[in-house]
């Protein structure tokens, strides 16, 4: 198993260092770090602070995923999943959540409310070109490929 260091600064009294579940897991989870309860309306997204920054490696990203048990259970889920925390940021990293639910739903402090991932980065440069080459599939968008 292949493994990277990242640095943790604690920000808030009420933070906790992102740990997997089990010796396999992908994702570690994420605690809020709010002090007192969040209301997330029905269809209203808010902020949670996780209460720390981290550095991650060069070449590496954070992919900030939601909890399955919150999506399924009661509606909630990251607006922008996945989410990218980017080697370079060293502010508070925080979590959107949004409500999809029909119920007001309440973050309490310290839940378990996201997942992440480290995982490495390819960064891409474009060779601009006349033609490209052909292939079966062709300019076939959307559902051109079965359903």
């Amino acid at each position: 198993m292949h493994q990277v260091k990242v640095k943790y600064k604690k920000l808030r009294e009420t933070a906790m260092v992102p740990c997997y579940q089990s010796k396999l897991a992908a994702g570690m989870d994420l605690h809020a770090a709010n002090s007192e309860n969040i209301p997330i309306a029905p269809g209203a997204i808010e902020m949670i602070p996780l209460g720390f920054a981290m550095a991650l490696p060069d070449h590496y990203e954070a992919q900030v995923r939601p909890r399955s048990g919150l999506a399924s259970k009661f509606g909630v889920t990251l607006p922008n999943a996945p989410g990218t925390i980017d080697a370079d940021y060293r502010g508070e990293c925080c979590i959107p959540l949004i409500n999809h639910g029909k119920e007001l739903f309440i973050v309490e402090p310290n839940m378990r409310i996201a997942q992440m991932i480290i995982a490495p980065v390819v960064q891409a440069t474009f060779e601009v070109v006349e033609d490209l080459d052909d292939t079966i599939r062709g300019a076939g968008g959307f559902g051109s490929t079965g359903s």
